[in-house]
This record gives structure tokens, sequence and C-alpha cells, in this order.
């Protein structure tokens, strides 16, 4: 079913839902594609379009507020197990085929206080951010029932694309003064694309990505989120809630739990993908946090990979009543893993949506939209 913005809104925010909404975030992990192939998947089912799935129209708002410019990406080797590129920021990443979809980074543009001022000026307001044309046509979009997102760089994971890991971490401890300045530029060069599309857009969310954590736990702790990322967030966060904007959504993997707090001082009230295989349970975070925070994900995918009864268990735990009364959209915590039999993934579908009391899917109802935004 496709859902308008103003019943994704009802539903995020715990309003009045129609119904309950039953996704899939992210799709099929690298090479899935070729066992479901194998076990006679028809194309259908390998677009996901077979699922029924729920799902949202979504838009841009006409606007940048991270890196910008910086040289055409350049593929430096390409050989049949990986490919080689420089990309803008000036950084070597390495894709292995067939395995990885996101290049990983082999070195990094800043080091210390001079190399960010280098690259600075690639993250420093200008007009030619904000694309007037495209707000508008934002707008229209929205009207249509579209939900406008809007985007901003992470509190960690911006510097840690400019840093690396291991240097992001120590810079909070070694050299503040460097994570003010960068964390200063993003907010103010957000605040300023943000006053002027909301001028003419009313942003219906806020997203960043961040990825800070593991199963082991967050790679900054509530002190330096308290200290560096909150200026930043609350920032903007203050000024596009007084214009309308209803949700604040953080996309990090791992075990959040001890930053969780932190991070709704600032001004979050949604968040994806909650993965168990790392310590977070959805039932527990609505007990705990209530209506406070609104929750995408949450179902364990290795589950897939087992048999039916751990299906319905996990099932049935999770779709229970509470997480039914609104702020919650169930899927799974990330993209369907490898192993997954076809046979337990339409059984997956079949039966969550058996649970939540939606319709059973039909061929000839349709869709799908990758939903991690």
């Amino acid at each position: 079913m496709r859902f308008t913005r103003e019943q994704y809104l009802d539903l995020m925010t715990f309003g009045q839902a129609e119904r309950p909404m039953f996704v899939e975030l992210f799709g099929l992990l690298v090479g899935l594609d070729r066992e479901w192939a194998n076990q006679g998947a028809s194309q259908a089912e390998l677009d996901l379009l077979a699922f029924d799935w729920d799902h949202v129209d979504i838009t841009g708002c006409g606007a940048r507020t991270g890196f910008v410019g910086g040289a055409e990406p350049v593929v430096v080797e390409d050989t049949d197990e990986y490919t080689l590129e420089k990309d803008g920021m000036g950084r070597t990443r390495k894709l292995v085929k067939g395995v990885a979809s996101i290049p990983l980074p082999l070195d990094y543009p800043v080091t210390d206080m001079d190399s960010w001022l280098a690259i600075k000026p690639h993250f420093i307001f200008r007009e030619d951010r904000v694309d007037l044309d495209a707000v508008d046509e934002a707008g229209r979009k929205q009207q249509k029932g579209a939900l406008v997102v809007a985007g901003i760089p992470g509190g960690f994971d911006m510097p840690r694309q400019l840093m690396g890991e291991e240097k992001t971490c120590l810079c909070y401890y070694e050299d503040p003064a460097l994570m003010h300045d960068m964390l200063a530029t993003f907010r103010d060069t957000a605040l300023k694309v943000f006053e002027r599309v909301t001028d003419r857009l009313t942003v219906d969310q806020l997203s960043v990505h961040e990825d800070l954590a593991g199963k082991s736990g967050p790679l900054l702790g509530p002190s330096q989120i308290e200290e560096f990322v909150k200026p930043y967030f609350s920032a903007v966060w203050d000024l596009l809630s007084s214009r309308g904007t209803r949700l604040f959504n953080m996309d990090t993997d791992g075990n959040a739990n001890p930053v969780l707090e932190a991070f709704l001082d600032c001004g979050l009230n949604a968040m994806l993908p909650f993965e168990p295989a790392a310590g977070m349970d959805m039932v527990a975070t609505r007990q705990q946090y209530g209506t406070r925070l609104a929750i995408r994900g949450g179902i364990d995918k290795h589950v897939l990979r087992r048999g039916k009864d751990d299906i319905r268990k996990e099932l049935e735990y999770k779709m229970q009543s509470l997480m039914r009364e609104g702020g919650t959209i169930f899927g799974l915590d990330h993209r369907i893993p490898n192993g997954t039999p076809l046979e337990n993934y339409r059984y997956y579908v079949d039966l969550g949506r058996e649970i939540l009391g939606l319709p059973p899917r039909r061929a000839d109802r349709q869709g799908w939209q990758r939903m991690a935004f």
C-alpha cells in the first residue's frame, strides 16, 4: 500500500494511524538474488515487488547541506575482484565486487586543523546550495502526497568520513578545537540552507546518518554528544521544528542504547534500524521511552535463516499490541542476509501481514521502495 505523507506522519508521531506499516527497509544483500533465483524466485520476487510492501513516496527538499564540489570521481584500478577510485573528497576507496555494496575509504583528507581548513570551503554555505526550482518542485510533490526529507551531515559520521574512525574518536579528546570547528561549520551551513528552504516549503523529516555503534556499543558517549553534537543538532532541529518539521530521524547500526537519551535531548524522535544482534530490542525501547521515540525496523533478519517456529516467535513478540499503537514501522533490521531461504522469506511476509491484520498479498498489487531515508 502507498501511504501518503499525512498517513506516514500520523503513524510516526503516534497519531490516529489507519493501520500498521510493514516494509522492507534496505533490500537484498549482495548475492542473495542468485540464491533466490536458484530456488525458483520470480523476477517480481527478486525485485521485491511481489511482496506488496507498504511505502511512501519521498522527495528531497531541493538543497544540500554536506560536502559540495570537489573533483569528479576517477577509477584508479578495476579488476575482477575490486574497484579502486579517487572520490570527490580525494579519498581512495575500494569496492570488493560481489560482496560489498559500499566502497570503503583507504585514506582520509583530514589529519589536523590545517588539512581541515583546506577542505572546509566544501562545507561552507553558498547560495547555490539551495536550488529554488527544486524546492518548488518538492512542494508540488508534497501536495501530491510525497514526504519531504532533508538531510544533514552526521555529528560522528561526517568527521569519520573525513578522518577515519580512530582519528575521529581521538579528536574529541586530543583536538577538541578541530571537532568544534567542524560541527559548527556543519551547523551554520545547515541553518542558512534551511532558513531559505523553509521560507517556501515545510520539511517533513530531518534525517541524519551516523552508524556510530557496533555490537559492543557506541564509539562516542553521552558526554561527547552533550558537548560537541548537541549544539549542532539542537540548533538545526529548533529551526526546522519551529517551521513545521515533525520528525528527526537517525540511522545507526549497532548498540546505541547507551546514547539514546543523549540523542533524544538533541531533538531526535525517530530511529532505524534497531539491530537485535547488537542488543537493540524495539519492545524494551518502547517500554522505556514511550512516545518519545518512533522506530523503523527492529525485526531480527537472522531469524529468517532459521525455522518457521523461530520466525513466528520473533514476529509475535515484535508485533505485539504495544508496538501496534503507533510510532512503529515494522521491518527487518537491515538487508536480507545471504542464506535466507526464499520459502522462509515468503512465510515471514505472509505471517507478518496476518499478525498485523493486513490483507493477504495479491499478485496484482505490487510495490516496494527502499525505506532507509
